[in-house]
C-alpha cells in the first residue's frame, strides 16, 4: 500500500473498538497485503489478492469465449447460446445501432470489452473472491485510456488531424462570439473529462457496492454474536446483505453495458465528422 493510501485509509477508517465492538470495513480493503513480491529490471512487482482475482477473471472469459465458439452448431449449446446472445446484443444494439454503417469492424473489441468488465465485476458476488478488480482505479482508468487512444485515432484516421481537431474545438452552428467559452469546454470534454468519467463511473460503482455488501454481512455476523438486545436487528442486517446482493448483480451487468456503450458513443463521434 502507498503511503497516501495509508493515510487516507487512516482518516477513513473506523477506530477498532476495545471492548470488541463492530469494526466497520475501510479501504485497507482494497490495498491487501502482497502474497509475493519480485523485480524485472529493476521494477518492483507486487502481487496480491486482487490480482489473483482478476487473472482469474480474465482466464475466465477467455475459457467461456473459446468454449462458447468451439464446435458451433445450427442447434447451438448452452454456451454457444449465452456467448452468441452477448454478441449479438454488442453488434446489434451498439455497434450497427450506435456507430452507424462503419460499426460492424468494432463489434469484436465492444464485445471483448464488455465481457471483460461484465467478469471481473461479477468477482464482486463470487464466493470467496467477493471483491471486483474494477473496484480497484488503475483497472478502468487503464481501459479509459484504452478507450481514448482508439476514439481519437480513428478520429484522426477517418476525418483527417485539421478536421478532427477542428470540429472538437469548433462545433458546427455555434455562434463566433460564444466560441471563447464553449471551445476551452469542448476540448477539455474531448480530451480529458470523458475518459476520467468513464473510469470514474465505473471504479465509483464497484467500490460502494463491495463497501455496502461489506458493511451489512459484517453487521449481520456482529448482531448475531454480540449476545443482547441488538441480536434483534441481525436478521433486518442479514435481509439488507441479501438484497444488496441481488442489486449489485444488477450493478454488474448495468455497469458493464453502459462502459460499452459510451465507447460507442465515442467511437461513432469519431468515424462520423460533426454536422
Amino acid at each position: 500500500m502507498t503511503s497516501s493510501a495509508h493515510a487516507l485509509a487512516d482518516v477513513l477508517a473506523v477506530e477498532s473498538d476495545p471492548g470488541g465492538g463492530f469494526v466497520a470495513p475501510s479501504i485497507a480493503e482494497f490495498y491487501p497485503p502482497a502474497i509475493f513480491e519480485f523485480s524485472v529490471l529493476g521494477i518492483d512487482f507486487s502481487i496480491t489478492r486482487i490480482i489473483l482475482i482478476f487473472w482469474i477473471a480474465t482466464a475466465a472469459m477467455l475459457v467461456f469465449l473459446l468454449l462458447a465458439a468451439r464446435n458451433a452448431s445450427i442447434v447451438p449449446s448452452k454456451l454457444q447460446y449465452i456467448g452468441e446472445s452477448g454478441y449479438s446484443l454488442i453488434r446489434d444494439g451498439m455497434a450497427r445501432d450506435v456507430i452507424g454503417p462503419k460499426g460492424l469492424p468494432f463489434a469484436p473489441f465492444l464485445a471483448s470489452l464488455f465481457f471483460f468488465i461484465l467478469f471481473n465485476n461479477f468477482m464482486s458476488i463470487f464466493p470467496f473472491a467477493q471483491i471486483s478488480p474494477n473496484s480497484k482505479f488503475a483497472i478502468p482508468l487503464v481501459l479509459a485510456v484504452i478507450v481514448w487512444v482508439l476514439y481519437n485515432y480513428i478520429g484522426i484516421k477517418e476525418q483527417g488531424a485539421a478536421r478532427y481537431f477542428k470540429d472538437a474545438a469548433i462545433p458546427p452552428g455555434v455562434p463566433a462570439a460564444a466560441l471563447i467559452l464553449v471551445t476551452p469546454i469542448e476540448l477539455l470534454q474531448v480530451f480529458v473529462i470523458r475518459p476520467f468519467t468513464l473510469a470514474v463511473r465505473l471504479f465509483a460503482n464497484m467500490f460502494a457496492g463491495h463497501m455496502l455488501l461489506v458493511v451489512f454481512s459484517l453487521g449481520a455476523v456482529y448482531l448475531f454474536s454480540v449476545g443482547n438486545f441488538s441480536v434483534v436487528f441481525a436478521p433486518l442486517s442479514f435481509l439488507m446483505a441479501l438484497v444488496m446482493t441481488f442489486f449489485e448483480l444488477l450493478v454488474i451487468f448495468l455497469q458493464a453495458y453502459v462502459f460499452t456503450v459510451l465507447t460507442a458513443t465515442y467511437l461513432n463521434g469519431a468515424v462520423e465528422p460533426a454536422h
